[in-house]
């Protein structure tokens, strides 16, 4: 393990006034955003999408990193350039999501495993080779009712998830533990709050017994937030304090940055939480962004799959972009 070079590129991935772009969505999500457009999914045409995503002059501006679907590490934009080159050409560090997707943990009715773990260290080995320096794992957290998340899925995800970290520490990646707490539900803000809290502790703890250097990963968080069907909707500044104020008893100081996800909020709402919580000011840590949707929907809505449509999606992807570095900085004013 080479410590200072993962501490160099966490840094770099959390550099003043930028964050990441989520750009590892599966296929079969792919066919459903796709879907929303009314566009067959198909090998070329999700090329063409990647290509809208990754190519937009200025990008780097405000994105450090990307996380690309392994389909899009190995593709090439139309002047025959692979993804990662065109990445690293404009400063921007490839990344790659490498888990397995979440499956039903037997025995334990609505709660889940990621899996991924088998052959991941020769995985990692190809994904640095082909130009990947940084990798994501995501656990997938639900909450419903009184009984799940069972402590069991909270234990097993956070032992997979420091596993995970071990082997790309191992193999020369940063990694992003990625312990999402899904905003489906009716659940309030402060049983999120508890939830999350049980989630992240577990996570530090077996990052710890796993001996992950700290200063070598980033968190990739999930806001602390009602549910989605709650009747009682809490406030931007609510879910702001709540989440920084947790984060703070929860996530060690060495972490070099939080990168949080939007987890399905509108885009404007995913910007104003940020905002909210880099205005509080002190955190030990960089506070930025890793959205997908809440970055590339105006993009993509805007795009509608025709070329002609190619720089006015452009420019509404830079303009999320855009947004969310000044939210980074606490100096997002509000859409214009």
């Amino acid at each position: 393990m080479n410590k200072q070079e993962l501490k160099t590129t966490a840094l770099s991935l959390v550099q003043k006034g930028k964050g990441l772009l989520a750009a590892d969505e599966s296929t079969a999500t792919v066919a459903k955003r796709f879907a929303t457009i009314s566009l067959e999914c198909t090998e070329e045409t999700r090329r063409a999408y990647r290509s809208l995503l990754l190519d937009p002059s200025g990008l780097e501006k405000f994105i450090s990193g990307v996380i690309l679907y392994e389909e899009t590490l190995r593709q090439e934009n139309e002047q025959g350039v692979l993804f990662p080159e065109l990445l690293k050409k404009k400063g921007i560090i490839p990344g790659i999501k490498v888990d397995k997707g979440a499956k039903d943990l037997a025995g334990f009715p609505g709660d889940t495993i990621t899996e991924g773990l088998d052959g991941l260290r020769e995985r990692i080995a190809e994904y640095k080779i082909l130009g990947a320096r940084f990798a994501k794992w995501r656990a997938v957290i639900a909450i419903s009712g009184h009984h799940n998340p069972s402590c069991t899925t909270i234990q097993a995800n956070a032992h997979a998830l420091a596993r995970y970290a071990a082997l790309c520490q191992e193999g020369g990646l940063v990694p992003i533990v990625e312990p999402e707490v899904l905003m489906d539900g009716d659940h309030t803000i402060e049983r999120c709050e508890e939830v999350t809290g049980w989630v992240w502790h577990a996570l530090f703890r077996e990052l710890a017994v796993q001996r992950v250097y700290y200063e070598g990963l980033l968190l990739k968080a999930s806001m602390v937030a009602s549910g989605k069907a709650c009747p009682k909707q809490a406030s931007v500044q609510d879910v702001a304090e709540k989440t920084v104020t947790l984060l703070k008893a929860c996530v060690p100081a060495l972490i070099p940055g939080v990168v949080f996800l939007s987890g399905g909020q509108p885009s404007v709402r995913a910007t104003e939480h940020l905002n909210a919580m880099n205005r509080l000011g002190s955190a030990p840590w960089v506070l930025s962004f890793s959205y997908a949707r809440a970055l590339q929907e105006p993009a993509l809505l805007a795009w509608r799959g025709q070329k002609e449509n190619l720089k006015i999606a452009r420019e509404a992807l830079l303009d999320r972009a855009k947004k969310n570095s000044a939210a980074c900085l606490g100096e997002y004013n509000g859409e214009l």
